[in-house]
């Protein structure tokens, strides 16, 4: 293990512990208040929670450093039906939160499929397309990856959770771009995909589809949502806007917010960053964003160095899976766009996703450890 972590990318396993701990502190001062009056459990309760599920993600994560991605080919394709699989039965079985049917109760646990989808189409795509690349697969063999991309879709648009559905679709489809295929090869799936999603929009526009319900309509009116105060629409949102005036510059000091006071339901999940910038102040809420620009910088160069094609699909595929978190969380509490409910990566309270995100950092580090010791072997072969 001694010999693993010399080849890990220290900088960007810094940042993910320290937005790790970052996260934990604030989930405690966002969510002991709520835990009380709104829960009616003890004010460590979600942190105690969330404890739990970065001691068990980082704990899988370290086993993902000792396993080669090559050996990802079969457990990517299993593990992709399983999350397809697990869809389904929240489609029959799900459990209802927020106006949402997007969990399976496990009894101990709430588990989210909608947060493996995100992992499972990254991975599954890296393997994919290598494979395609170094076979020659026809065109229509391309495709496979955007029909579990749509099927994925459906299945979490359903729910309805449309920030979630609009993350895989991102995902797969900017994945897609820098998949290295021959341009023309490119063009006419990118093609073939448009004239699918014309004839998609017309069946659902014909058939008269309830995919959009009216609460996710009501959404839509994201602008000005403190002269919609009352209104679920706004409400949250012009709360975030007045958490962000109190915090000024410099912050009301830790744990001395008064927005989580039942203010901002969701203190601790989607609008945990409105609680940083009043506590912590706006100067801090700074350098948590360029923090985050950091990290995307740290994952874009081990795409870069990556020396495989399966290592650089996933590469890339987080940094954009990471990235449309933090432009949907970012500009949907800002009234930029329609809320739709995603958490920020390491900060936001949750289970799934929280073992997702640091699940893909730890494989990220994985790629690090392969493409040095690929380096190394380059040097010792060429002496």
């Amino acid at each position: 293990m001694q010999n693993l972590f010399r080849k890990l990318d220290k900088p960007l396993l810094f940042m993910t512990i320290i937005y790790t701990i970052l996260g934990l502190v604030m989930i405690l001062s966002a969510s002991s208040v709520s835990a009380v009056l709104r829960y009616d459990v003890s004010p460590y309760y979600f942190f105690t929670k969330q404890l739990i599920y970065v001691v068990v993600s980082y704990l899988f994560g370290i086993f993902l450093l000792t396993q080669k991605t090559e050996k990802y080919l079969i457990w990517s394709i299993l593990y992709i039906i399983g999350v397809i699989i697990l869809l389904g039965l929240v489609y029959s079985f799900g459990i209802i939160a927020g106006g949402a049917q997007s969990w399976l109760d496990l009894g101990f646990f709430n588990l989210q499929p909608t947060e493996f989808a995100k992992t499972a189409i990254i991975i599954f795509m890296g393997v994919f397309y290598e494979k395609s690349i170094k076979k020659q697969k026809p065109f229509t063999y391309n495709l496979i990856p955007f029909i579990l991309a749509l099927i994925i879709f459906f299945f979490i648009a359903k729910q309805p959770d449309l920030g979630g559905a609009a993350i895989i679709a991102g995902i797969t489809y900017f994945t897609f771009l820098v998949v290295p295929f021959p341009k023309k090869s490119k063009v006419k799936i990118i093609k073939n995909l448009g004239i699918a999603l014309i004839i998609g929009a017309f069946v659902l526009l014909y058939t008269k589809s309830d995919l959009f319900n009216s609460s996710q309509l009501q959404r839509l009116k994201f602008q000005a949502p403190c002269s919609r105060y009352m209104d679920d629409t706004g409400y949250q949102v012009c709360n975030g806007f007045i958490a962000f005036h109190n915090g000024g510059l410099f912050g009301v000091g830790l744990g001395n917010s008064t927005q989580k006071y039942l203010y901002l339901p969701e203190a601790h999940t989607d609008f945990i960053f409105p609680i940083i910038v009043e506590e912590l102040g706006l100067f801090v809420g700074i350098l948590v964003i360029l923090g985050y620009f950091y990290i995307l910088y740290r994952i874009l160069k081990l795409a870069k160095k990556a020396d495989c094609i399966r290592n650089q699909i996933i590469c890339y595929g987080t940094f954009i899976y990471f990235l449309l978190h933090l432009l949907i969380n970012f500009l949907g509490i800002l009234a930029l766009i329609p809320l739709t409910g995603v958490p920020l990566p390491f900060l936001s309270y949750g289970g799934s996703f929280c073992f997702n995100i640091i699940a893909m950092m730890f494989v990220l580090q994985r790629i690090s450890i392969e493409t040095s010791e690929n380096e190394q072997n380059r040097v010792i072969a060429n002496l």
